[in-house]
């Protein structure tokens, strides 16, 4: 490891874990000579669908545990020295920020103002930072809500860089009291910052019972009689900072973008072009940061974090860097598997050794070249020779074409009067300004799935580019973590719709394998994250086998007395050390390893198959996929009652059809059990310690399913869920009898 130099901005230390790549090897091979095993029984025994339907599930488990190994075998992790950049204050960049929100109703104002909040305060040059926001529910509350909050920002950012406050967004900081904290002049600002807050969110709060989309006057106008899915573009500038000071409050602007109901909009992947376009206009960053609204800015020192890969004068071209995702209101031991934690420290940590991370939709900062198609090591552009190319890729507005120029050719833009790009941006904001143009395809974020972060980062990767993974202390970004029951697995759904319709696209990593510049490890990166998609068809067949053994008396594992009955043992032992070797490493307990692979065993047969069932009836012309905005929680409430409190880790259902399936798995598993140990099967018994192993396993697994066909109310199965998971088992349960006469 080499040590950093006098110029050296970031140093890139390489994790060793030979325990964990020993166990890897080794869990491989065990997978291997059970595959062995497997046709020894076909040689000897002949062909049995029993043994072809277990050979198969065997053989994509060892194809898959060879991709997720690929993730965690080269783990490095960035160490930056923002101090050495600071001493180049003035080399500093411009960077826009863009913030997305969708819908104020699932989405508060109040949790998009508190992200904006703690953007503006961040520990860079104010007059080099400029922050957009996207609203596509064009919603005056919205407008209204960062209207207000710009005048509490004048207080609030001058108070958190006068006493360097850590936690910058409002609603964390003040969930603590400190009004007696420090000295009497910073209790006395900490009151008045306490009251001013207290009076935004009253202000926000009065709004929302108030505004409709009916007659608004004054600066509400544009918002008169519009329809958040039909309206023109409206494009304003709440805050601009005209004299370029640097302890001044950075530009803000909000955007809305045109929308009509007979043209697609491309969800989130159309709102963040149409921000491209904007500050195109307006500021023309070199680097792009977005964030989702819920996700604010926990580490003041984030941007001059990242800019210590991005300028680094010997290993500074990276595409993009992308901060992990954090949630502070984690439950204990994680019950629903929805913190993310050993995705975020030791395969992302993993993926970072290789040609970097995946983008993940916010808390990544871009380099705008980038995402106008640039490749690595591309020579500046010709203006003259690519001008009428140029209007192909970017559209019909000279003045875009103009700015994107600059940018491709490398040459930093002089910050323009705001109020002067206004007309010029309503042009690129209108609905079909793409029309005949690359964006979606060649430029910006990318089309064509519903999760466009990982497409876009993947085309990123394809031509050649790397990413950097930053993981700085404190967390550079925190979120609201959802709770469990239907919104995790609805989300987790649309990931899954999105993962697979790419998949089977032309921009799949397989079928552009001879063409696109991806590392080979790389690729088997995005195939681990693509196939994931399809991982209940495996995982339930090979579910429903010791079922099966149990009901029709037969048997698919070595028995006791059989000396190959040690590889499924070793299998099963060490691939639970292994799962848990993650979780020590990450400062976790066995109770969240526990919950965590609970929680994946029910995603693979709740979320992922319908994630499955979704693009097949998409493929056939029988429905569309469709971009479901998450309900995010409150973030100014606090006042959760102690009967809350008691089930926030109980799991909750609804009436959707993602419960069928593993439903009639358990009661399948009950059934099997039941009919193995009352000893019913004909002949003598067959089956042996593995198969009831297996189902009680299962069982274990999916223990909140079992308790939810017990409970009543929200914390219940539905009756319909429930009918039709019996009448589903109990036809396996006959064709399994049947299949023994």
């Amino acid at each position: 490891m080499a040590k950093p130099n006098a110029l050296s901005l970031y140093q890139k230390v390489e994790l060793q874990r030979p325990l964990q790549r020993a166990l890897d090897a080794t869990i491989f091979f065990l997978l291997l000579a059970l595959l062995g095993y497997r046709l020894l029984l076909v040689r000897t025994h002949g062909l049995c669908w029993l043994y072809a339907i277990a050979f198969l599930c065997e053989s994509w488990f060892a194809f898959f545990w060879a991709l997720t190994a690929n993730l965690t075998w080269t783990p490095v992790h960035y160490q930056t020295y923002p101090q050495h950049l600071l001493k180049r204050v003035e080399e500093l960049p411009r960077v826009d920020v863009f913030i997305t929100t969708a819908d104020p109703g699932l989405e508060p104002p109040i949790i998009t103002i508190n992200t904006v909040l703690s953007l503006l305060a961040v520990e860079y040059p104010a007059n080099k930072l400029a922050c957009y926001v996207s609203d596509d529910g064009c919603s005056p509350l919205t407008y209204y809500s960062l209207s207000e909050a710009l005048k509490f920002a004048k207080i609030w950012v001058p108070f958190c860089k006068n006493y360097r406050v850590e936690v910058r967004a409002p609603f964390r900081y003040f969930s603590d009291d400190l009004s007696s904290a420090g000295s009497p002049e910073f209790q006395y600002e900490w009151r008045r910052m306490k009251d001013a807050y207290d009076a935004l969110n009253q202000r926000i709060e009065d709004a929302a019972k108030s505004f409709t989309f009916g007659d608004l006057a004054g600066d509400l106008a544009d918002f008169s009689n519009t329809k958040p899915k039909n309206h023109a573009p409206i494009i304003k500038v709440i805050w601009e900072n005209k004299e370029g000071i640097e302890d001044e409050l950075p530009h803000l602007i909000y955007v809305s973008r045109e929308k009509r109901p007979n043209i697609t909009h491309h969800n989130k992947a159309g709102a963040m072009n149409v921000l491209t376009r904007v500050s195109g206009l307006m500021t023309n960053a070199s680097y792009m940061m977005n964030l989702d609204c819920d996700m604010f800015v926990n580490n003041p020192d984030v941007i001059l974090q990242a800019m210590c890969l991005f300028k680094d004068p010997i290993n500074g071209e990276y595409a993009f860097v992308q901060f992990p995702q954090c949630f502070y209101n984690g439950l204990q031991d994680d019950p629903f598997a929805n913190q993310w934690i050993i995705m975020m420290q030791v395969k992302m940590r993993g993926l970072a050794g290789i040609q970097g991370p995946a983008y993940m939709g916010t808390g990544c900062i871009h380099r705008r070249k980038v995402l106008y198609g640039q490749s690595p090591n591309e020579a500046n552009i010709n203006e003259k020779y690519y001008d009428d190319e140029l209007y192909k890729t970017f559209g019909n507005s000279k003045d875009f074409v103009t700015s994107a120029t600059r940018v491709l050719r490398s040459v930093e833009d002089y910050p323009n009067c705001l109020a002067d790009t206004i007309k010029a941006t309503h042009e690129v904001a209108t609905a079909d300004y793409e029309h005949n143009s690359c964006w979606g395809s060649k430029v910006g974020w990318q089309y064509g799935s519903i999760v466009e972060d990982v497409l876009t980062g993947m085309l990123i990767h394809k031509k050649g580019w790397k990413s950097a993974y930053l993981t700085p202390t404190p967390p550079a970004f925190l979120g609201c973590a959802s709770s469990g029951g239907p919104i995790p697995l609805n989300h987790h759904k649309r990931g899954i719709t999105g993962l697979l319709e790419t998949l089977i696209s032309k921009n799949s990593p397989i079928v552009t394998a001879l063409s696109d510049k991806l590392q080979f490890r790389q690729r088997m990166f995005y195939l681990w994250i693509y196939l994931a998609s399809v991982q209940a068809i495996p995982r339930i067949c090979y579910a429903l086998l010791p079922a099966f053994c149990l009901i029709a008396n037969f048997h698919f594992l070595p028995k006791v007395q059989e000396p190959v009955i040690c590889i499924p043992l070793l299998l099963s032992v060490l691939f639970v050390l292994r799962q848990m070797l993650g979780y020590i490493e990450t400062d976790q307990s066995i109770r969240a390893w526990w919950n965590n692979h609970r929680m994946d065993m029910i995603k693979s047969m709740c979320s992922c198959l319908l994630g499955v069932v979704a693009v097949l009836l998409k493929i056939v012309g029988l429905s569309e996929t469709t971009f479901e905005v998450t309900k995010k929680e409150s973030a100014s409430s606090s006042d959760d009652t102690e009967s809350s409190d008691r089930d926030l880790g109980r799991f909750t259902f609804d009436e959707s059809p993602m419960f069928v399936p593993i439903t009639t798995v358990m009661m399948i598993q009950l059934a099997a059990l039941a009919i193995g140990f009352l000893g019913t099967q004909p002949g003598r018994r067959e089956f042996g310690v593995g198969e009831v192993t297996c189902s009680v396993w299962l069982v274990l697994c999916f223990w909140p399913i079992l308790k939810g066909m017990f409970a009543k109310g929200s914390y219940g199965l539905p009756w319909s869920t429930l009918f039709k998971s019996s009448a589903l088992a109990f036809l396996f349960v006959y064709l399994c009898r049947m299949s023994t006469k």
